[in-house]
C-alpha cells in the first residue's frame, strides 16, 4: 500500500472513531435530558403520561361524561368542586412574597396561595367537565399570575420555623401543577385550553424555583414533611418531563415510607402531634405519590413494604375507633381526601368505612392537599 492510500485510510479511521464517539455522547445526553420523559430502572415507567397528576385523559373523560349524563353520585361529588369555586373569589393580584408562620399561624399571602392552589385545580376540573373556555381562561390567569409574580417566601415572625416555607411549598405546589397538567394536556372534544408556550415556560420556571429554593431543602423530620416533599417533587418532575426530578421524589418516598409508617401500620405522628390531622398529611402524601406512580405505570409504591400504605389506613381506622391509645380522633374529625384515592386502589373494608364517614370528600379544611377526590377517583379504577 502506498503512503497516500495509507494516509487516507488512517484519516478515515480517525474520522469514523470521532463520529462514533460523538454519537455515543449524543445518546447519553439525550437519555439524561430533562425534556425526555424516560426514567431509569428504579421505576417501571417508560415515558411520562400526560395529564398524569392524579387524573388522566381517560379518567377525566369518564367523570365528566357521568355528570353530564345525570349520574347522581358523580354529580353530588362534582358539587364539591362548584361549591368551592362559588365560595372563593378569583384573585386579581398575586404577592411577590408569601409570608408563612408555623403551627397554624397565618397571613393573607399564606391564605391566598393555599386557596389559589385549590381554586385553580377546581377550575381546571370545571373546564374539563364543561369545555367552557371561560373556565380555562380563569385557570390560566391564576397559573400565570403566580408564575409571573412570585419571588420568594418570608417568615411571619421570629418564632417561625425557618424551614416552614419548604413545607408550605410542598403542600401547595402540587395543586398548581395538577391544574397545569390539565390545562396543558387535557383536551375537551379535541380542543385544548390554549395555554401559550411562553406561559408554560414561565410556569415551569416558577415551579423549578420553588423546588430548588424550598422543597429540596426540607429537613429530615421523619414525618409528613418528608412525605409531602417527595410527593411534590414527583409531581413537578412529571410536569417538567424531568427524569431526575421525578426519580428524586420517587426515591425519597420509597425511603421515607417505612420510616414514617411502622411495619404494623402505626403512625407515631398521631401521638406525637396529639391531633387527628398530621398523620393524615403523611398518609395523603404517600397515597398521592403512589397514585402518581401508578398512572405512570408503576404500582410499586402502593405495594411497597407489604402494602404499608394500606396498613397505615388500617391504623387510621383504629384511630377513629379510639383504640390506638392516642384518642385524638372523633367521628367528627376530618377525613383527608387521600382516603378516597387509597380506597380506589386497595378496596379494603377499613378504607371503605373511612371514606363513607364524610363522603363525598372535598378539600382539607386547611387547603394543604388538593381535594375533590370523590369526584375524580371514586369508582374510577385503572384509568
Amino acid at each position: 500500500m502506498n503512503k497516500t492510500k495509507s494516509w487516507l485510510l488512517c484519516l478515515g479511521l480517525v474520522t469514523l472513531t470521532a463520529f462514533l464517539i460523538e454519537c455515543k455522547k449524543s445518546v447519553a445526553a439525550d437519555s439524561g435530558n430533562n425534556q425526555v420523559g424516560n426514567v431509569n430502572t428504579s421505576s417501571t415507567q417508560v415515558a411520562f403520561v400526560h395529564p398524569g397528576l392524579l387524573n388522566t385523559q381517560a379518567s377525566l373523560d369518564l367523570v365528566a361524561s357521568q355528570v353530564n349524563g345525570g349520574d347522581a353520585d358523580r354529580t353530588a361529588a362534582y358539587q364539591k368542586v362548584t361549591d368551592f369555586i362559588n365560595s372563593h373569589q378569583y384573585p386579581t393580584s398575586f404577592p411577590a412574597t408569601v409570608v408563612v408562620g408555623s403551627n397554624g399561624a397565618t397571613s393573607p399571602s399564606k391564605n391566598q396561595i393555599r386557596n389559589d392552589s385549590e381554586l385553580v385545580y377546581a377550575t381546571a376540573l370545571r373546564w374539563a367537565k364543561t369545555g367552557n373556555s371561560a373556565y380555562a381562561a380563569q385557570a390560566i390567569a391564576i397559573l400565570n399570575g403566580w408564575a409571573k409574580n412570585f419571588k420568594n417566601y418570608g417568615l411571619l415572625d421570629s418564632s417561625t420555623n425557618p424551614n416552614q416555607p419548604d413545607l408550605e411549598a410542598s403542600w401547595t405546589t402540587p395543586g398548581f401543577v395538577a391544574a397545569a397538567e390539565i390545562i396543558r394536556y387535557y383536551k375537551v372534544n379535541g380542543q385544548s385550553a390554549g395555554w401559550s408556550e411562553a406561559d408554560i415556560a414561565q410556569f415551569s420556571a416558577f415551579i423549578t424555583l420553588v423546588k430548588d429554593n424550598y422543597i429540596n431543602k426540607i429537613p429530615q423530620y421523619n414525618n409528613n414533611w418528608d412525605a409531602s416533599a417527595g410527593y411534590a417533587k414527583m409531581a413537578i418532575g412529571i410536569f417538567l418531563n424531568s427524569t431526575s426530578v421525578y426519580q428524586n421524589g420517587y426515591d425519597f418516598i420509597k425511603t421515607n415510607l417505612p420510616i414514617v409508617i411502622n411495619a404494623d401500620g402505626t403512625l407515631p405522628e398521631l401521638c406525637v402531634r396529639k391531633d387527628c390531622v398530621h398523620y393524615q398529611y403523611s398518609l395523603t402524601a404517600f397515597a398521592y405519590a403512589a397514585e402518581l406512580a401508578r398512572i405512570q405505570g408503576d404500582n410499586s409504591i402502593w405495594t411497597a413494604n407489604s402494602n404499608l400504605i394500606s396498613k397505615g389506613y388500617d391504623f387510621m381506622r383504629k384511630a377513629y375507633n379510639r383504640t390506638t391509645g392516642c384518642d385524638y380522633c372523633t367521628i367528627n374529625s376530618p377525613v383527608f381526601p387521600g382516603t378516597e384515592v387509597a380506597y380506589n386502589y386497595y378496596k379494603t373494608a377499613n378504607l371503605k368505612s373511612l371514606r363513607e364517614m364524610q363522603t363525598p370528600l372535598g378539600v382539607p379544611n386547611d387547603n394543604t392537599f388538593l381535594g375533590f377526590t370523590t369526584y375524580t377517583h371514586f369508582g374510577v379504577a385503572g384509568l
